[in-house]
């Protein structure tokens, strides 16, 4: 993966190197330990401030040349805005807001974490560091020629902080999460001619390597479990449907129930017979982005080592147009024994996400299935890019995902469930219809799924939104968002996870 950015951690007392990056508020005070190494310069730093008009707001930054009286050849001074308003869930924002500064011929940095108040506490720097390098983090593989302002930031990042041994520590675990986002970043950004269902299942199996337990499903073991619906959708492909898998077992018991997440990994989307429109047809490729979530979760929990049991299952298609091709007005019938009729060829995530959650519900029991989908645009119009739609048959398991949700960043909204709109899937010759018209589509999509989840607490993520395309963070500035990651690891972490 394409990760440029390293990190390491020295003591407040290191001299710096390269570009000085420190914190200040709108007091334009600084920390002891910032005093300290800005010590000769702090003249020329207030005179730089009065013609900047540089007053310490939040995502303000002060950048000097050559700073007269050090002997870093650059500083950058960076706002956090009112005193003592940064919370825990800023400084991984401050990490990538700051890095997002350095330009591409930063080799070398020193960052201290220090805020005017004092030093941060070994979790807020360990967030900071897991900042820069999410921020860091460009997809260029391709690329032969590179102009200068659009090269990747290639860095050593020193973190000065209070105490290393600790804040090493606190980083561990942050570090492996990062490992997972920037992998689910880039699976989503590779392009479908390299990335199709059995090299998607190639990658997903060199988690093998951390401890988990991989197996593959190719098409003649997916007939043989009766899986119609997405084999339906694979079989207009050169390329084979895959499903793959995974399991992580951390915690003490092993016979204890998992917890599941399931994701659909369309690897390019069409739209099948029921043909997309050619405009932007390209950014298809991203529509695996829920099983490149699942795929970089379970790399997260396994490479933390996370005290729980986990499944993560992930089917992979490509929805192609050849004379094999699903038709609208075909009834395929699911591995549930219930039947589908085929309205649109397009609407093919919830085809492919039935199979696979029937599959987990019924052979692995678990505590909780979530599905992450890029599964309509209907979610884009009520929500747009900045939530992702959450739709439950479980009121604690939504509100805990909400709540993972506020504090990662990664936002969900829950979105109305109800029999009402059961009847807008009712098909005359088959149980339902695998879509239901323009109004509520999202909703419509999730009620379809639930009919596959059977008594499992269940919770639907639609990140058509949030999953490729989001708009730049502070944290992001990759096509491929890796959403989801970070939420669902803090949902273990916190509410299904044994305490150390």
């Amino acid at each position: 993966m394409t990760d440029a950015v390293k990190v390491g951690f020295v003591p407040f007392s290191t001299a710096p190197k390269g570009v000085l990056v420190v914190f200040t508020d709108e007091s334009m005070k600084f920390g002891p330990a910032s005093r300290k190494l800005l010590a000769g310069a702090e003249d020329s730093i207030k005179r730089a401030a009065s013609a900047a008009d540089f007053k310490g707001k939040s995502g303000a930054a002060l950048d000097l040349l050559a700073p007269q009286g050090l002997k870093v050849g650059r500083l950058i001074v960076a706002g956090t805005g009112k005193a003592g308003s940064v919370k825990d869930e800023d400084f991984i924002k401050l990490g990538g807001a700051v890095t997002g500064k350095l330009g591409s011929n930063a080799s070398a940095v020193t960052l201290v974490a220090e805020l005017p108040g004092g030093a941060m506490k070994p979790h807020q720097a360990a967030a900071v560091a897991a900042g820069a390098r999410l921020r860091g983090y460009k997809f260029d593989r391709y690329k032969t020629k590179t102009k200068d302002k659009d090269k990747a930031l290639v860095a050593q990042v020193s973190v000065a902080v209070a105490d290393v041994a600790a804040t090493r520590k606190a980083f561990t675990r942050d570090a492996n999460v990062v490992d997972g986002v920037l992998l689910a970043r880039e699976l989503v950004n590779e392009p479908p001619n390299v990335l199709f269902p059995a090299e998607f299942a190639r990658r997903a199996a060199q988690l093998r390597k951390l401890g988990v337990q991989v197996e593959i499903l190719d098409v003649k073991a997916m007939e043989k479990l009766g899986m119609g619906a997405l084999l339906g959708v694979s079989q207009g492909s050169y390329h084979e449907g895959r499903m793959v898998v995974m399991r992580w077992n951390g915690a003490a018991n092993k016979s204890d129930k998992p917890v599941a997440f399931v994701g659909k990994g369309v690897c390019f989307d069409t739209g099948g017979i029921s043909i997309k429109p050619a405009g932007s047809m390209e950014d298809m490729k991203g529509d695996m982005a829920g099983a490149a979530c699942v795929v970089g979760l379970m790399h997260a929990l396994a490479a933390r080592k996370a005290k729980a049991n986990v499944v993560g299952a992930i089917g992979l298609v490509e929805n192609m147009p050849d004379g094999n091709a699903q038709r609208p007005g075909d009834i395929v019938t699911t591995m549930s024994g219930q039947t589908i009729e085929i309205i649109n060829t397009d609407a093919e995530g919830r085809l492919v996400l039935a199979d696979v959650l029937w599959y987990v519900a019924q052979k692995y029991k678990p505590k909780f299935m979530i599905d992450l989908a890029t599964l309509t645009g209907a979610i884009m119009v009520a929500l747009g890019t900045e939530y992702a739609g959450l739709f439950s048959n479980n009121d604690q398991l939504s509100e805990r995902l909400s709540k993972s949700g506020d504090a990662t960043g990664e936002r969900v909204w829950r979105m109305p469930l109800g029999p009402e709109y059961d009847k807008q899937i009712d098909s005359k010759f088959a149980d339902m219809k695998n879509a239901a018209g323009r109004w509520g589509g999202s909703i419509t999509a999730a009620q379809l799924l639930q009919r596959f989840v059977d008594d499992v607490p269940w919770a639907h993520l639609d990140i058509a939104g949030t999953g490729m395309g989001a708009p730049s963070s502070d944290i992001n500035t990759s096509w491929g968002s890796g959403y989801g990651v970070r939420l669902l690891d803090h949902l273990v972490a916190e509410h299904y996870e044994a305490k150390r």
